[in-house]
């Protein structure tokens, strides 16, 4: 009788060279293309009629 010994899945690889390079966005932080994003999310929010309450040009 042969006994047979159950090994455990093996660990991904590159779930570890992630997680040493601090996996994450792309693009690197750019405050004027934010500010044009939110800009344009209040447009189509006025345009569209449910303009925001927390927004002081509205």
């Amino acid at each position: 009788m042969k006994i047979t010994i159950k090994l455990p899945k093996p660990r991904n690889p590159l779930v570890a060279a992630a997680k040493l390079r601090q996996a994450g966005r792309h693009d690197s932080f750019n405050p004027a293309r934010r500010e044009r994003r939110l800009q344009k999310q209040n447009l189509q929010l006025l345009l569209s009629g449910r303009g925001r309450k927390d927004d002081p040009d509205a």
